[in-house]
C-alpha cells in the first residue's frame, strides 16, 4: 500500500467514509492490520468527528496480517450481532490484495464490501477473488472515493 500512493488515498477514503457515518448516525469500528498483527483504532460508536489520532498511526510495508484483521473485525462483529441482533452489520475490508493469506467469511457480517486499492502494473486480482468467494461486493478504491463524499445540505 506504501507505492503509487495507496495509504495516502486509504486514509482519505477513511475520512470520507467516517464522515459519511457520522452524518447517518452510524456506528463504526476501524480495524488497522499491518506489520505483526491488528489492532481497534476506534469504536464500535458513532463517530462525533475525525480524529487524526485514528489515522496517523496506521502504516503499511508488506506482510499484511488479513487473517489477523479479519479475525479481529469478526469479533467486533459477533459482538455487535449479541447487543442488536436486529441490526444490519456491514463490514468494509480496504486491501491492496498482496496478502498471501485467504481468510474465512466473518459469519456475522451482513454485507461485505472489498475496497481494492490495487494499483500494481500487473493486477493479481486478489480482492475481486476474495470478494466473489465472500459473496460480496469489490470496488475500485479512487470510484468509492468520488463518491463517498457526504452530500452538501441545501
Amino acid at each position: 500500500m506504501l507505492a503509487r500512493g495507496q495509504l495516502a488515498l486509504a486514509k482519505g477514503v477513511l475520512v470520507a467514509l467516517f464522515d459519511r457515518a457520522r452524518h447517518a448516525r452510524f456506528q463504526v469500528a476501524l480495524i488497522s492490520f499491518a506489520g505483526a498483527g491488528a489492532e481497534l483504532r476506534f469504536g464500535p460508536a458513532v463517530p462525533r468527528w475525525w480524529n487524526e489520532r485514528w489515522l496517523a498511526p496506521i502504516g503499511a510495508g508488506g506482510g499484511t496480517p488479513l487473517t489477523a484483521g479479519v479475525a479481529a473485525a469478526a469479533r467486533v462483529l459477533e459482538s455487535s450481532a449479541r447487543r442488536n441482533p436486529g441490526r444490519p452489520r456491514h463490514l468494509w475490508l480496504m486491501s491492496d490484495g498482496r496478502s498471501t493469506q485467504w481468510p474465512a467469511r466473518p459469519r456475522y457480517a451482513d454485507h461485505i464490501t472489498v475496497v481494492d486499492f490495487e494499483a500494481a502494473a500487473v493486477r493479481l486480482g486478489r480482492c475481486a477473488a476474495l470478494a466473489e468467494a465472500w459473496d460480496a461486493q469489490c470496488i475500485d478504491a479512487r470510484a468509492l472515493l468520488d463518491h463517498a463524499a457526504p452530500a452538501s445540505a441545501d
